[in-house]
C-alpha cells in the first residue's frame, strides 16, 4: 500500500494505492490520526488506485470519519474501484460514508 497526501486549499487529499488489509491497515490508521491530531479535520481520501480492502481497512477508515465529526470536520471519499464500491455496499458503508465520484466532485463537497 502507497499513502500520499496533498494540501489543497480547501482540504488534505490523502490518495491510497494498492491494498489496504490487515498486513498494513496500521501504516494507515497513524498517517491519518496524525493528520487528524495535527488539525487536518477536512480530509478527502482519494481510493482510485486502491484495489482491495479488508474489514480492518473499513474499520480505520470509520474510525477516522468518527474522529473527524467528534471534531466538527469533515470526512469524504472518491474514486472508488467498482470492486471497492461494492465492498461499501454490502456492509453498508455507502450509508455512512459521503462518496463522490471523482476527486474534483469530492473537493467541490467542502
Amino acid at each position: 500500500m502507497e499513502i500520499t497526501e496533498k494540501k489543497e486549499r480547501n482540504c488534505t487529499v490523502v490518495s491510497i494505492s494498492g491494498r489496504l488489509d490487515t498486513t498494513n491497515y496500521s501504516v494507515l490508521e497513524k498517517k491519518l490520526m496524525e493528520l487528524i491530531d495535527s488539525g487536518e479535520i477536512r480530509l478527502l481520501v482519494n481510493l482510485s488506485g486502491m484495489d482491495y480492502v479488508s474489514s480492518s481497512g473499513l474499520r480505520i477508515l470509520l474510525m477516522a470519519l468518527k474522529r473527524i465529526t467528534m471534531a466538527k470536520g469533515k470526512f469524504v471519499l472518491c474514486s472508488l474501484q467498482e470492486n471497492i464500491k461494492e465492498i461499501f455496499e454490502i456492509s453498508g458503508f455507502t450509508n455512512i460514508f459521503e462518496i463522490c465520484d471523482n476527486e474534483e466532485a469530492g473537493k467541490k463537497a467542502f
